[in-house]
């Protein structure tokens, strides 16, 4: 059976404002339950909301790099709805009239371009924090909940794109990419596990040939890529099993349970009509002119995907170095900065795509919280060209600069790791491993020269990894040269 699948994301974004969208109150993370609220964001009668005009900016700044349109006209509305999370009985939302309108992001899978269009991008306040008491802390397993208002208010920005993606891994690569571009903006961490950035997802699974189906599936509680991944995989599974039975799918609100990898069913799925709309009275709407347009475009960085392609063409690089460098502004600021002061870029690349990203993974931190700065690297890669140390020694002595955040030389001279090139040292060295091998020697003048591996292994196990290799491996090719006359 042929099916159709439509997928539809909303990404919520918590900016990265001192203060929430309508008051004052601190939007600090990890704060004690309920001592960031005021009467404004606890909802209490009489108080009256101001609007934060930097997330504004930042809402303008991200809809013009999403390639939006921007309105010359907005404002906000209220979207009524109850839930123990909202104090208002209200969230202050837009609705007909955002600030972005009818953007687009490309992605690329395989090589393959594919547009992804953007509907809008507005900005709302964030609700409250619902804590779910139980062994495992899930929502379907609670036997109590609290509230913590800490959150309610802080600027969200979401972003809604069109039903364009076809399938999980597009819908992967979409978030990825939009991520990226967000943290290159500065207008947010994205930390998933603060829940400061959010996936919901629509998805829309027909028989090709029912071609006026709308029916579709709100899934929540995406805040992982793995858990998109997974939720949108069985979400699929489960629709296509649906449709194959001759059953009906229903509009529906679903929870994926991240630990059986399931989704469950939240609530019938709401319409724009159940939220009853109408502007919000105690705000006034906004004129965004061209000149404050103008203003926010001069902020804009180079964003990833056109750095993306600008470092690919001025430093000859691989795609896969490209993506790894590109993939944070920190670890392309780190890149570019060495290259600015050495100039060998695939020497820097391959340093940053290996043992760099093998300890930031081991120590699950970003480079920017790193000790090792880009004039350690720098350095150290200085110290291998003039043969001060050998690579392995490098490898020895980069694990010590993540560490401590010394300076190359000063670590090589504390532990005496100066590299070798004493040719006449390194010959007696190989005159003691010849003489103490001669079975080792016979096959090799017998014509088993792949056993010249172990004579530069006896020889650098001597110089405990500091003789200089490229000497060591002139000399022991011309001693056993001679032997064989």
């Amino acid at each position: 059976m042929d099916f159709e699948i439509k997928i539809g994301l909303e990404t919520h974004v918590e900016l990265l404002t001192d203060s929430k969208m309508f008051c004052g109150c601190s939007t600090k993370f990890g704060s004690p339950p309920n001592t960031q609220t005021c009467p404004i964001c606890l909802g209490h009668p009489g108080t009256l909301p101001v609007i934060n005009k930097k997330a504004i900016n930042y809402t303008i700044k991200v809809a013009l790099a999403l390639n939006c349109k921007i309105a010359n006209f907005t404002q906000f509305h209220r979207k009524n709805y109850f839930y123990p999370d909202l104090p208002k009985g209200y969230q202050i939302s837009q609705y007909d009239l955002p600030v972005g309108l009818n953007g687009y992001l490309d992605i690329e899978l395989d090589g393959n371009k594919k547009r992804i269009r953007i509907s809008r991008v507005h900005i709302e306040e964030d609700t409250a924090k619902l804590i779910h008491f139980g062994k495992t802390g899930r929502i379907s397993e609670a036997v109590g909940s609290g509230l913590d208002f800490n959150r309610s208010g802080i600027p969200l920005l979401e972003i809604v794109s069109a039903p364009d993606i076809e399938n999980v891994e597009q819908a992967k690569a979409y978030v990825v990419l939009l991520k990226r571009i967000l943290e290159y903006l500065e207008i947010s961490d994205c930390n998933m596990e603060e829940g400061k950035f959010r996936i919901d997802t629509n998805i829309s699974v027909r028989k090709k040939e029912d071609i006026y189906s709308k029916v579709r599936t709100e899934l929540k509680n995406l805040n992982s890529f793995r858990f998109l991944e997974k939720g949108l995989s069985y979400e699929i599974k489960r629709q296509k099993e649906i449709l194959s039975k001759g059953q009906k799918l229903y509009m529906e609100t679903r929870h994926f349970d991240s630990e059986t990898m399931t989704t469950k069913p939240m609530r019938v799925k709401e319409v724009a009509e159940d939220y009853r709309y109408f502007p919000e009275p105690d705000l006034v709407p906004m004129i965004i002119d061209k000149k404050w347009v103008e203003e926010i475009k001069k902020t804009i960085p180079e964003l990833p995907y056109r750095r993306a392609k600008r470092i690919k063409e001025q430093y000859n690089l691989p795609n896969n170095d490209v993506q790894i460098i590109t993939s944070t502004k920190e670890m392309a600021d780190f890149f570019e900065f060495c290259a600015k002061t050495y100039p060998y870029p695939k020497k820097i690349s391959n340093w940053i795509t290996g043992d760099m990203l093998y300890y930031l993974n081991q120590e699950q931190i970003q480079i920017e919280e790193c000790k090792i700065k880009p004039q350690n690297l720098v350095e150290m890669l200085r110290m291998i060209d003039k043969g001060l140390i050998s690579g392995k020694i490098a490898k020895s002595v980069f694990k010590d600069m993540f560490k401590t955040g010394e300076m190359p030389e000063t670590i090589v001279r504390r532990k005496g790791l100066e590299q070798i090139s004493d040719v006449e040292k390194i010959s007696n060295i190989i005159d003691e491993v010849i003489n103490g091998n001669p079975d080792v020697v016979k096959q090799y003048l017998s014509g088993k020269e792949q056993v010249l591996a172990f004579f530069i292994g006896q020889v650098m196990k001597k110089t405990k990894g500091k003789a200089n290799p490229r000497i060591v491996n002139d000399i022991l090719k011309k001693k056993l040269k001679r032997m064989s006359f």
